[in-house]
């Protein structure tokens, strides 16, 4: 929510607009006084990192009735104020609503009462508003993710994946209750995301014999090679027969049908607290921008509306019919049309509900193999991103459900060429969800045409019938080079696919790629960390960022922990460019800054690098500040995937798996890639790679992300002179 707050007052000062905040939510507005506080640029400053929301949030039952509105309506004029943000759930913007549908009611009888003058009644006839959700269920219709649910499901897995390792060295069984009383977003995702083996949700209630169920997938994993079992209840679990399903109840269960001791784990309300995730700073920003320019274009006539996420992109849903299809999802539950209540979540949320079950399904119940039993190889190339286990585990279990045999290659290429290659099991890869690294092992070198014979004679040796390649643009380029010698190495006549792994984000096809919210949360917290470290003293901080030729991870990097200036490989740096950001800089100091945090992409440019840069900073500056380099490194490829990228993977995993099964069915033999772009998950063919990206910089012809350079200058620095149109991203309808 800080994130939201913070550019919401940051580009209404950049638009000429006055804000103010209110304190303690609408409590504040029905007390007013103190609680009604005008904000300056400064006022969110050094708030971005910070969990919870630092103006407050409280339930009101003074707002609930007419006199506490009435006086709420009365506070909010004494400051000229008849536009809101609000940042809430369903009940918070419902209520908003119906304080807008009675504004000229108590506009009229303040004017008759004499709290306000005509003249102000006259000037505030409308009240316009836009909202924002804030909710760690992420249960509002309409939008992809809500405020807090990613920091939410970061805490989740924080907590699955250490209470895994003490499971596995007990044999244990953890029941973990998470939030979600009428939504399992959560506990679902967490479910995909840390390998759970069962879990329960409002969606999709159990029937009867779920006990029995639940102790035989339980005790066939233990068959399968299981050293650890977790189940997750969302609180608001109920059966089929609207029996309310308790974690207690669930672990008894448990014991009583294995006779294996079961351990309770609630969570509670450690999930909505924390540093808020990369995600949930830089998405916050962008809906605070966004709402600014909605709400500035508004008019009385047009209808309120909720500003939430569709892949990226900001979208604009009526508020109560928001709201009304949200409410709606809980009457079909009660109804038993399950399936509908999944639909209503979004296409993600019922095609997760489908993969985890065969995720999590043991193999003994799997269906034995009729027919020809296709081989498929799985192989890493490219540079490191953290995901490449869990899409590499994805692929493995869809593919052993699907009755194929499924094989790791070790080694990347050069591992192929000298046949290191073996059959990967189910319980192989168990575990394999929240590691990080490559567990096949992975390498940069593209394969020259003096090994192509060698590979090809690997694939005949090993009968591969198909190949999935999980790596960056080294991996794309490689697989390029196979298939466009498929004429003269018959054996590269087999369907070869491609999934974006690559924390450079800079594949065709993909607006994001495995492994690059990892390498972001990384920096979050390393140049936090910095931040801290300048506390005590005046500093200028030069952080440099991988990413090669592409700027994402910088820009992002810069939005996340506001960054006040990003120098980026696509725009490059100039002589002039400096000159104006070192006077920008002293100027900062001079007025009385203790911090000043620049970010270059590794690759801005060949002159002007992060040590030149430095240099020179600290030239202009002499004695009014210092200046640090901070190479960020490898660190940014290390540690495990966080649940964006985890989930990320499982979708574009299954996404390959689906297209790979069309293409024996059909008896091709393509080369193609899977990627998210604003369509949702697609497949592109590789012999039209160059059509989508410039091989020359191995950057996409289109870059999304670009145009959020406008957000990052709007809200990191008041002296920046930015232009203040709307962004491409954002369109009013």
């Amino acid at each position: 929510m800080n994130a939201a707050v913070r550019a919401v007052v940051r580009t209404a000062v950049a638009r000429g607009a006055q804000p103010y905040a209110i304190y303690e939510g609408w409590q504040g507005a029905c007390a007013g006084g103190d609680s009604i506080k005008k904000m300056e640029w400064s006022d969110v400053s050094s708030i971005l990192a910070e969990g919870g929301t630092v103006i407050g949030t409280a339930r009101s039952a003074d707002f609930r009735t007419y006199e506490g509105r009435h006086r709420a309506a009365a506070n909010l004029l004494e400051h000229g104020i008849d536009h809101l943000v609000v940042i809430g759930g369903d009940g918070s913007l419902s209520g908003t609503n119906e304080f807008r549908g009675e504004w000229a009611q108590h506009v009229a009888e303040l004017a008759a009462e004499g709290v306000i003058s005509p003249e102000t009644a006259a000037e505030h006839p409308a009240l316009i508003i836009v909202g924002l959700v804030g909710s760690i269920d992420n249960d509002m219709v309409g939008t992809d993710m809500t405020i807090g649910a990613d920091t939410a499901l970061h805490r989740i897995l924080d907590a699955i994946d250490q209470l895994t390792s003490t499971a596995a060295s007990h044999q244990r069984t953890f029941v973990v209750e998470v939030m979600g009383r009428h939504c399992g977003y959560l506990p679902l995702m967490a479910a995909v995301a840390g390998g759970a083996d069962y879990v329960f949700t409002p969606e999709d209630p159990v029937g009867p014999g779920w006990q029995d169920e639940l102790a035989e997938h339980l005790r066939l994993g233990r068959e399968a090679g299981r050293r650890e079992s977790i189940v997750l209840v969302a609180e608001g679990a109920h059966d089929r027969d609207g029996n309310e399903l308790s974690t207690q109840l669930i672990a008894d269960t448990i014991q009583e049908r294995t006779g294996e001791d079961a351990r309770v784990t609630i969570l509670g309300h450690v999930q909505r607290g924390g540093t808020p995730s990369a995600y949930d700073r830089w998405m916050s920003t962008l809906l605070g921008y966004a709402a600014v320019q909605e709400i500035l274009a508004s008019s009385a006539e047009d209808e309120p509306v909720i500003l939430g996420v569709r892949r990226n992109r900001i979208t604009r849903i009526l508020l109560m019919k928001a709201v009304h299809d949200t409410r709606a999802v809980k009457d079909l539950i009660a109804a038993g049309d399950y399936a509908a209540a999944q639909a209503s979540r979004g296409s993600s949320f019922s095609s997760m509900v489908g993969i985890n079950q065969i995720l999590s399904t043991p193999p003994q119940l799997t269906p034995e193999p009729t027919g020809e039993i296709k081989r498929v190889a799985i192989l890493h190339a490219g540079g490191l991103a953290p995901g490449m286990n869990t899409a590499a585990r994805v692929a493995v279990r869809l593919g052993i459900a699907r009755g194929w045999m499924m094989l790791g290659v070790d080694g990347s290429w050069s591992g192929l060429a000298d046949n290191r290659v073996r059959e990967l099991s189910w319980s192989d890869v168990e575990g394999w969800a929240f590691k990080g690294g490559a567990e096949l092992g992975t390498k940069r070198d593209i394969p020259p045409v003096e090994q192509f014979y060698a590979l090809g004679r690997a694939i005949e040796r090993n009968e591969i019938d198909a190949l999935l390649v999980i790596g960056g643009m080294n991996a794309y380029l490689g697989v390029h080079a196979i298939t466009s010698e498929k004429d003269r190495y018959p054996a590269f006549q087999i369907p070869i696919l491609l999934i974006p792994a690559s924390i450079d984000n800079n594949l065709p096809g993909s607006e994001l790629s495995i492994g690059v919210d990892t390498a972001l949360n990384n920096n979050a917290e390393v140049l936090d960390r910095i931040k801290q470290s300048a506390a005590a003293s005046r500093r200028c901080f030069v952080a440099e960022a991988m990413g090669r030729r592409c700027g994402y991870l910088t820009l992002m990097s810069g939005i996340v922990t506001g960054a006040e200036q990003v120098y980026l490989s696509e725009t490059g740096i100039s002589l002039a460019q400096l000159t104006k950001d070192c006077a920008r800089i002293v100027k900062a100091f001079k007025g009385g800054r203790e911090l000043y945090l620049v970010i270059a992409n590794e690759e801005a440019s060949e002159y002007y690098t992060t040590e030149v840069l430095t240099h020179l900073f600290q030239a202009e500056g002499g004695s009014l500040y210092d200046v640090r380099p901070a190479v960020l490194g490898h660190m940014q490829q290390g540690g495990n995937p966080t649940p964006f990228d985890r989930t990320l993977a499982v979708s574009l995993a299954a996404r390959a798996m689906d297209e790979l099964e069309a293409q024996f069915a059909e008896g091709a033999k393509r080369g193609t890639y899977v990627g998210m772009d604003r369509t949702g998950i697609a497949v592109g063919k590789l012999s039209h790679m160059d059509e989508e990206i410039d091989m020359s910089t191995r950057l996409p012809y289109h870059q999304w992300w670009r145009d959020l350079v406008t957000v990052l200058y709007t809200v990191a620095d008041k002296d920046f002179d930015v232009p203040l149109e709307q962004l491409p991203i954002y369109q009013r309808d």
